[in-house]
């Protein structure tokens, strides 16, 4: 039997400006589906993006290369991650103005 986990990365946190997620250590598991979902906005958040960055430490990163958008409120976006090491996180630059709370939520599997 396969094990899981979901993981609450972020809850109603307001993001803005340059933002990295708390690092999540994910090394057990060989897939992980991303979800981000916006819970209120100011601004045009929707215009930016947010991308996956890994990390064999969770110290030192680099981007995995998924990108996904920044949802407009209510709405989610998902990525589907697989061979992606030790740590994840969501890294985004917010436009000036702009900030949104977000729900970030992994879900992962061994």
């Amino acid at each position: 039997m396969r094990e899981s986990i979901t993981a609450v990365v972020a809850r109603g946190d307001t993001w803005s400006g340059v933002v990295a997620s708390e690092p999540y250590d994910v090394a057990w598991a060989s897939e992980a589906v991303v979800f981000l979902r916006s819970l209120g906005a100011e601004g045009h958040p929707e215009q930016a993006r947010a991308w996956i960055q890994i990390s064999p430490d969770g110290m030192r990163w680099i981007d995995e290369g998924s990108m996904l958008p920044i949802p407009r409120v209510d709405e989610i976006a998902s990525v589907r991650l697989s061979n992606f090491g030790t740590y994840l996180r969501v890294m985004t630059v917010l436009p000036e103005g702009s900030s949104f709370k977000a729900l970030l939520t992994l879900s992962l599997k061994e």
